[in-house]
Formats: C-alpha cells, structure tokens, sequence
C-alpha cells in the first residue's frame, strides 16, 4: 500500500524586545506532489475493480446457465459445446451420447483445453450429478424422435427445461410433451428450426403469399435424407389454410418432373440433391410480368447457434412447452422471432 509523507516546516516568530508576548511556535504538514498521484491511482485502481465487479455481477444473467447437452458427439452437438462454453452466463454442465463414451468433450471438439467433462451415455446419471445445483439447468435435446419425451420426462424430473431440436418430430409427440409440462408446470421448447435466417425466411414468404397466385420450393441438400425436408414441409404448411389456392393453371397434373404437392392448396416442392451442395432453399412467387425470390443457405452448422443460445435462455422463463417457428395465422407466434424484435 502507498504510504503518505509529510514534509515539516518549523517557524519561530520572535515578538519585540518591549512585548511581554510569549515566543510562538508553529508547524505546517505538506505532502508531497508525487505522493499523492500515487494514493489517487491506488483509490481510482480499487474503486474501478470493485466497479467492474458489481457490473459483472449485475449484467450476467441466471437463466439457463448449467447446460446438458444430450447427443454431444454429433457435429451439432459439438458445435453446441463450443458455443456454450463462450456464451456469458452459462456453461457445459453435461455430455451425453452413446459414441466416445469416457472421452472428454472438450477434446473431441478439438478445444484448446479439456473441459473435464467426460462423455457419458447414462442421461440420468448425468442429470442427478447437476440437479443440486441453485442454478437454472437445461437439457439441449438433439437424440431421434423416439427418444424425446422419455428424455424430456426424465429432465422435468430432476427439475431441468428442454430445449428440443430434432427432426421428424411427430405432432403427437409434441402434443403428449405439451400435457406433460403443463401439469408439471415447467418449461420445454420445441424447434422445428434454430436458423434465424430459415425463420425470417418463411416469415417473408408468409407475407409474400398474400399477393402471389404461383408458388414453387426447391432446395438442395448434399445427401439424400429425409425428403422433402423438414424445411419445406414448413413453408408449404405455412402456406396452407391461408386461403390461397396456388399454381391454378397446372394443378392437376401428374407429371413427375413438376414436383411433389404438399397439402391441399397446390404448393410444390422440388429438391435436388447433389455432392458438394449446400443445404439451400428457395421459394419462388410469380404474378403477373414479375417474380419474387427469397433464398436461403446454410453452409455450416454455426448458423444454428445464435437461435439455440436464444433458445437456452427463453426457456427458462417457459411453464409450458412451446415452439420457436409457428408461422401459420392459426398457431402461436414465434418465439425466436419475437425475441429477435425485442
């Protein structure tokens, strides 16, 4: 610690040879310039780190911070490790998958250092180890369709939200999860997407439909799984039931290369699938002497991590299972979309 030094000045004032009045004698403190440049920066110096203390502690939210991630090996999962691990206020609290079992996370997403995570495919074990915890936990879901309301059941009971992103899902497993977290009064996000550019996609191509007659999808994937895509299927589901009954002139046909009909309004998807592509989709308006396109394209699966980190941190303050991307008029609004207004 800075210590402060004094400087003393003694005065002696002699009175006149005729005064009766007693020597005085008087001393004046005087620090030095120097010393007190130095007190003044060690006080600035604490008082900043305090500051900075208070502010960090203020600023770094609660909601979601113990993170399990349950399907960590696959590419999304690692990517989702990765961005937990730099996302403020949450952490990797788990890892669950069936493949590297007893490897550590951290070094299967080629981090810079271990996590000291191990891969564990027990979700119970997993979920029991972090339930003592005062923080908000949630369980990121990215395991097969079969699996998800077992895996959610089991994270309500160690008192731990989901967030649920896989493919496939059927509406009666979304409907069996939305009556299980409604009695139990706790939170489950299902997304059909976490791409915020697929969401502001087919939000535009909802507002399109309106003023357009003719309406084709194609999209372009890398290998052949599950056609037509998940994404697809959505937009022309959220085309559907608007009213609108598109593509008049050709509907009837039965020509193979016009594309497969999606629903009862006449919404046509083709999807190419080519080595080397990236996952892309396109949906086309026409009317009359003009076309609309909107197009999107995913060339890495970073895209995704925006929308489940915004994911982690809406669920938390869930008491009922809801999804990020209804687009339909008829279906509840999307989440993600309402939190990116905010």
């Amino acid at each position: 610690m800075a210590t402060l030094s004094c400087q003393f000045h003694l005065a002696i004032q002699r009175p006149p040879c005729n005064s009766r009045v007693r020597p005085s004698f008087s001393c004046s403190a005087q620090p030095s310039q120097s010393n007190i440049k130095v007190v003044v920066q060690y006080l600035l110096k604490k008082f900043s780190a305090l500051l900075y203390m208070v502010i960090k502690k203020l600023s770094v939210p609660n909601l979601g911070k113990q993170v399990v991630i349950n399907g960590a090996a696959k590419e999304i999962g690692r990517a989702a490790v990765i961005a937990v691990t730099k996302a403020r206020g949450m952490e990797v609290a788990g890892a669950v998958d069936s493949y590297c079992v007893g490897e550590d996370i951290g070094k299967v997403c080629d981090m810079e250092e271990p996590l000291e995570i191990p891969i564990m495919n027990d979700l119970t074990m997993v979920l029991g180890s972090i339930s003592q915890s005062k923080e908000t936990g949630v369980v990121v879901d990215f395991t097969q369709p079969s699996a998800v309301y077992d895996n959610v059941k089991q994270a309500t009971a160690f008192g731990l939200r989901s967030v649920v992103y896989v493919p496939r899902i059927t509406v009666d497993t979304i409907s069996a999860l939305s009556a299980f977290c409604e009695k139990a009064s706790m939170g489950c996000l299902v997304a059909p997407t976490l791409s915020i550019g697929s969401i502001l996609l087919q939000q535009a191509a909802i507002s399109a439909s309106f003023h357009y007659n003719n309406v084709e999808i194609v999209e372009s994937r890398a290998h052949a799984t599950d056609l037509p895509s998940p994404d697809a299927i959505q937009i022309a589901n959220n085309l559907s039931n608007l009213g609108q009954i598109y593509n008049r002139e050709d509907l009837p046909t039965d020509v193979s290369a016009r594309g497969q009909v999606l629903g009862e309004d006449g919404v046509r998807v083709h999807s190419m699938v080519l080595p080397g592509l990236p996952s892309s989709t396109t949906v086309y308006f026409s009317g009359p002497g003009e076309v609309y396109t909107i197009k999107h394209d995913i060339t890495d699966v970073q895209c995704l991590m925006p929308g489940l980190l915004l994911a982690i941190r809406k669920v938390a303050r869930l008491k009922v299972t809801d999804r990020i991307a209804e687009y339909t008029l008829c279906l509840a609004p999307s989440i993600l979309f309402r939190t990116l207004q905010k």
